[in-house]
């Protein structure tokens, strides 16, 4: 199947570019051959019209080329360049511009159809004569110096046999010498147009100082350069169009009345060309990305000469023997006698044939031809084919890695409509060590180290089971023992909140109950795995010894995996060192990528280790160790985690990626949250990733790379203490995307790869769904606010973070800022409908809920400001109950879905059905899309309350438990439970069996530990008066900022109130019932309120598309990889 679909895919390339080459070319030989000094399909002067359509053909790539490299600039990150750099770029792009607006709109018109097919094959000669100076300069890797230099004579000789052929057709004509010394000058000059392919290597082999500043500086300032010089190049071929067609009035006038049928042909003409160059443009860079440059690229484009000769030839031919059967007369008609006897006769017959016309056009302007000078013509033809394969044989043997992006294998985002498949044959990248092939799927020689971090604290024990689960697969997909593989390594760490407590009557402290049921899963799981292969009745395998060791920060057990791979479990004691999530990510931060990771290097060093050794090695480490964050509660298969690494690898300034998170349990808040979650991963991250970067990669699974953690200000400002009430919000209740907004600031961007997929439990009830989004509310808003306010900064370090895309994350803030206001609104509207009431007083009424809602959240207790919520909630999801069965009536009773009931409900259902589609593995979930949209207002008003209001209270809300004053633990009861020296002879009885080793921290880590503690980590002090002043400033704070976030909403619902009565605005949308009750009634309906959030929407469902066909790119170029890559595997093990 999966060959199937690699061929089928194939196919369909291959036969997109193939067709896009043939149409782009013949639409553009045709505009030449209408604007032919021989051709009847046109009057003389309204041919000025075709040469304007020529002109715009090689116009509309330097356009798309200037908007691009102004999209760029945005970043502010480019630079200009050196006076002497942009007089040497511009004069070579003025060569470049005359030599093909000379050639494209002043000489060809004079010459034949098959002088005009093949000349364009002549412009690789430049490129071949760059191929054989950067050759000798090299000195080594000279595989192809030899056939450069006979393509080179090849060429050389197919400008020679045109000069000769022109000579001999009618010696006494200058002119058609003149126009045919013209072609081989513009072609030549044309051919400049790809020097940079070849400039980079002549640098890198030179050792000339200006030389090498000169390529710097051309790439660091490439943006400006591209602007500069697509704006010369639309410059120069507009003046030498103004200067063969002097448009005064008179002419543009008759060119302006040309009649309809040629009119139309001529705008079709122009149509089919700027479209399918550039349709070709894009299937040929994505052949090259699923690793189909033989099969759908270079044989493709190779033939597309000959494919356009033989449509204009086939023709010609087929009319000229039609024409010698039908003839009544025994007389031999050569060709030559049938094109200058019998056309003018044929054309009187044929008037009003456009079609049969242009094919006469051709005919005339062959009409030279006899047997020698076809010959000689076709050896012409024949010889720049062959140089032009010759000239571009290299790419058959090209490295390209797998999914690797195509800017890198192309010099220049450029292509020419004059000559589509010359321009992206000859804009392949050139490279000299071709002889020497590597594998695609091996980045560099080092094996990969991924540390893989769990963080736990009350997770339940099917959660623990399947994080578990996902380490023993992952160590029996990658095992440490044989077979070895060298793509990667991982070792495992869970870190565990809070895992001790007192226990009355008892010695010591011990492990509270979830731990202890960890310990339990580890041993079952483990047993699991290890027995795997045995029968049942069969000897089991028993499992080896486990070690324990007591640490600073409360204790550590290590064990290893039945394939090598170690699990190194922390369990942190309150009393030692600071608990809660940003804690824990602290602690493995800075003892893996600090203590494992530098330690050593930092020894050898001392030692006198030279210190630009262990700086390079340092450096590789750094590219080459991930870190995986996960929930104590994902879980996640072996592939998921590859597809990440390999990602990573592939793309060095990423400095995160994560993908689809799939939420699991059951229960209506489930439901909720299944398509929630589907609908945040189908819209915002992948448009997020299309136009820049995300703003949060989520802890609960997420590979980060340590040169990224590493960099300055990321891991000692993520370390910071929190002081402040915002530090509290930004800080702790969002650590995620505090990290990510850290990475941002430094120009790491963040990815997102749908591909992966990790399973996470959600909150299984209302309380636990509010207690979740009162941290993820605030600590979004803050760290996107806090990130977008230092624009300037973010903007020069990361070139991801363009000025539109800011402009783009600034409205999508406003837009979730305002969404009480909007929604509300949004029920106005509806009350309005269905209660057939004035909209100021339905407005009223939609308002008074989540008013009265929000004095109550300032008085009442979170659980019973929970309670209300939900009472409310009944309330909403009736109403838009009700308006879903209303709006199924009136689009039955009324026949159309223009109704003011469906267009509320119509858009938001037609995204969520194109985003499944989009998405067909997930269909599955389109089936909650009604529970979802039925109770969306209550997650936008009053869920966006309770998470505003009670943002002051900064426990953690979800997984907490309870007791009552003076009740023991559960877990644990004083009466049963004999005295214990402490937790590690505790441990030993509840091993299931296991022998448990106690072993002890070299001195040098105790000591690490201990500064890590006093630094970073020092436990918290429940000091009263601490408490009390800081709950004060986190009330104050609230306060604040919750008085301008409603004050901003109900300024904004007033704007759109006095939009909507007083229409201020123009009506953007409007819609007319009409009802058959008596006389007929027209109502309309203004909905400009509702642009703002569709139109969100309707840009990230253009990220989504634009996402999705990149990834399905990927996964064309994936389906046939795998069986490769795992014999490169196995041979390296």
């Amino acid at each position: 199947m999966t060959k199937l679909q690699r061929i089928f895919s194939l196919l369909a390339v291959a036969i997109f570019v193939c067709g896009l080459t043939v149409c782009s070319k013949t639409s553009f030989l045709l505009l030449i051959t209408l604007t032919h000094e021989g051709t009847k399909a046109l009057l003389p002067e309204q041919k000025p019209l075709a040469l304007l359509c020529i002109g715009c053909s090689l116009i509309a790539p330097s356009v798309l080329v200037l908007l691009k490299s102004c999209w760029k600039t945005g970043d502010k990150t480019t630079k200009l360049p050196r006076k002497t750099t942009t007089a040497l770029v511009l004069f070579f792009d003025f060569s470049v511009s005359v030599g093909v607006a000379g050639l494209a709109i002043v000489v060809m018109p004079h010459l034949d159809i098959i002088t005009n097919v093949t000349v364009l094959n002549s412009v690789a000669v430049l490129s071949v004569l760059l191929q054989v100076v950067t050759q000798c300069i090299a000195k080594k890797g000279n595989s192809f110096l030899i056939p450069s230099i006979i393509t080179f004579i090849i060429i050389f000789v197919g400008y020679s046999s045109l000069l000769v052929l022109s000579i001999m057709k009618d010696p006494k004509d200058v002119n058609m010498a003149l126009w045919v010394g013209l072609a081989v000058g513009g072609s030549i000059l044309a051919s400049f147009s790809w020097l940079q392919n070849y400039f980079k290597l002549i640098c890198e082999n030179n050792s000339s100082i200006f030389l090498k500043g000169l390529l710097k500086d051309m790439t660091k300032c490439q943006n400006i350069l591209h602007i500069m010089s697509s704006f010369l190049r639309i410059v120069v071929t507009t003046c030498v169009l103004g200067a063969c067609i002097p448009l005064t009035k008179t002419n543009w006038d008759i060119v302006s009345s040309i009649p309809g049928q040629e009119k139309r042909i001529i705008l079709i003409l122009i149509g089919v060309q700027l479209i399918s160059s550039a349709l070709c443009h894009w299937f040929a860079l994505a052949a090259c990305k699923i690793q189909a440059i033989r099969r759908c690229f270079i044989s493709v484009l190779y033939m597309a000469s000959m494919a356009v000769m033989a449509l204009f030839i086939i023709p010609v031919i087929f009319y000229y023997q039609d024409y010698r059967i039908n003839l009544d007369t025994t007389e031999h008609i050569n060709f030559t006698s049938y094109s200058n006897m019998l056309m003018e006769k044929r054309y009187q017959s044929l008037s009003g044939n456009m079609f049969l016309q242009l094919v006469l056009d051709v005919t005339r302007t062959l009409c030279y031809l006899d047997m020698f000078n076809i010959g000689l013509m076709t050896g012409v033809a024949v010889s720049w084919w062959i140089g032009l394969g010759l000239a571009t044989l290299y790419i058959c043997y090209s490295k390209i890695l797998c999914m690797y992006k195509t800017q890198n294998q192309f010099m220049r985002s450029l292509y020419d409509g004059a000559f589509i498949e010359q321009s992206l044959l000859l804009n392949t990248q050139f490279d000299i060590h071709t002889n020497n092939r590597t594998n695609r799927f091996r980045e560099n020689g080092m094996t990969a180290m991924v540390y893989l971090c769990s963080t736990m604290w009350h997770e339940t024990n099917n959660e623990m089971k399947d994080n578990l689960i996902s380490l023993f697969r992952l160590d029996r997909y990658r095992p440490k023992t044989e077979p070895k593989f060298k793509d990667f390594t991982f070792e495992a760490h869970i870190y565990f909140d809070d895992a001790f407590e007192n226990v009355e009557g008892n010695q010591g402290c011990h492990l509270n109950k979830y731990a202890k049921n960890l310990i339990k899963i580890l041993s079952e799981v483990y047993g699991t795995f290890i027995n795997t292969d045995d029968s049942f009745f069969g000897n089991r395998e028993q499992i080896p010894d486990w070690k324990i060791l007591k640490t600073p920060y409360g204790g550590r057990l290590v064990v290893t995996m039945p394939h090598g791979n170690d699990i190194l479990v922390h369990f942190k004691d309150k009393e030692l060192i600071r608990i809660k999530k940003r804690s824990s990510l602290v602690m493995y931060l800075y003892y893996l990528l600090d203590w494992k990771l530098m330690t050593n290097h930092n020894r050898n060093f001392q030692e006198g280790q030279n210190e630009n050794d262990l700086s390079n090695k340092i450096l590789k480490m750094k590219k080459n160790t991930y870190l995986l964050a996960l929930d104590g509660d994902t879980g996640f298969l072996p592939t998921d985690l590859q597809l990440l690494i390999d990602h990573l690898k592939m793309y060095p300034r990423v400095g995160s990626a994560s993908g689809r998170i799939h939420p699991t349990g059951t229960g209506p808040a489930v439901w909720f949250q299944k398509f929630e979650y589907a609908a945040y991963h189908w819209f915002q991250k992948t448009s997020e990733h299309m136009f820049g970067s995300m703003l949060c990669s989520p802890g609960s699974c997420s590979l980060f790379r340590a040169e990224a953690l590493m960099d300055d200000n990321v891991m000692e400002k993520f370390s910071t203490k929190s002081t402040e009430p915002k530090h509290y919000i930004q800080y702790d209740q969002g650590e995620d995307r505090f990290l990510t907004t850290l990475l941002l600031k430094q120009g790491w961007t963040v990815e997102y790869i749908d591909a992966s997929n990790s399973y996470s439990t959600v909150p299984q009830n209302l309380k636990e769904l509010c207690n979740q989004r009162r941290r993820w509310v605030p600590t979004t808003l803050v760290n996107t606010i806090n990130l977008l306010s230092f624009t300037d900064k973010v903007s020069q370090r990361n070139s991801f973070m363009s000025t539109l895309y800011i402009f783009y994350q600034r409205f999508a803030l406003f837009s979730v800022i305002v969404t009480p206001a909007t929604t509300s609104f949004f029920i106005a509207g509806i009350l309005s409908f269905l209660l057939n009431i004035h909209f100021a007083v339905a407005l009223v009424i939609a308002v008074i809920p989540p008013a009265i809602y929000v004095g109550l959240c300032f008085k009442l207790k979170e659980d019973t400001q929970i309670t209300v919520a939900a009472v409310l909630s009944t309330f909403y999801a009736f109403v838009m109950s009700v308006m879903t069965m209303t709006s199924v009536g009136s689009m039955m009773k009324e026949q159309t879905i223009l109704t003011p009931s469906s267009i509320y409900v119509i858009p938001m259902q037609l995204f969520c059905i194109l985003g499944a589609v989009m998405h067909p593995q997930e269909f599955s979930v389109l089936f909650y899309a009604l529970f979802y949209i039925i109770f969306l207002p209550s997650a936008d008003i009053l869920l966006f309350i309770y998470a505003m209001v009670n943002m002051n209270c900064i426990y953690w809300g979800t997984r907490e438990t309870k007791l009552a004053d003076g009740t023991p633990n559960p877990a644990v009861n004083p009466q049963t439970v004999e005295p214990q020296k402490c937790w590690i002879t505790e441990l030993q009885k509840l091993s299931c069996g296991v022998e448990l080793q106690e072993d002890s921290l070299s001195e040098e880590e105790g000591n690490y530990w201990k500064m890590l503690q006093d630094t970073f980590l020092q436990p918290f002090k429940n000091d009263k008066e601490t408490n009390e002043k800081k709950q004060n400033d986190l009330q104050e704070f609230r306060n604040k900022i919750s008085f301008w976030f409603f004050l901003l909403n109900v300024l904004w619902l007033l704007f759109l109130l006095i939009i909507k009565v007083f229409d201020i605005f123009p009506i953007l949308i409007k819609i007319k019932i009409k009802e058959t009750r008596g006389n007929p009634q027209t109502e309309y309906e203004d909905f400009t309120f509702f642009l703002g959030p569709v139109l969100l929407l309707f840009l990230q469902f253009i990220g989504m598309l634009c996402y999705r066909v990149y990834n399905f790119i990927d996964y064309t170029a994936l389906l046939d990889t795998e069986a490769e890559q795992q014999n490169w595997k196995k041979k390296q093990s």
